[in-house]
């Protein structure tokens, strides 16, 4: 574990932190002692996201193929309640990320633009 206080980490480790922790702050904004249900969201983003250095996502320099995706789930498709209750609240999960994604890069932009 690093911190101000142990500075010893590398740098690498320390913007993969912060990628994380944005993610986790995405997903539980509303919600923050909820952070754990999240944590394989933000890994599998993570490791599906191209990284700028090698231009490949981490899945793909750890396992030589493609990562898997997720398909969008369809309600009443599983018959244990428990996993449509979970892929259904994945779904609106995402649904919300993107829109703050979308947000968030509309207000980066701006901020751009009006440094210009």
């Amino acid at each position: 574990m690093s911190s101000a206080y142990h500075p010893q980490s590398n740098g690498q480790t320390e913007v993969i932190n912060r990628v994380i922790e944005q993610y986790l702050r995405a997903f539980v904004h509303k919600r923050p002692s909820s952070w754990g249900k999240f944590l394989h969201y933000a890994e599998w983003s993570y490791n599906t996201s191209k990284h700028s250095g090698l231009g490949l996502k981490p899945y793909e320099v750890t396992f030589d193929n493609k990562p898997p995706t997720i398909t969008h789930y369809v309600d009443g498709n599983s018959n244990v309640e428990a996993v449509d209750d979970f892929l259904t609240n994945r779904e609106e999960v995402f649904l919300e990320l993107q829109k703050k994604i979308l947000k968030a890069q509309e207000q980066m932009k701006k901020h751009v633009d009006d440094n210009r």
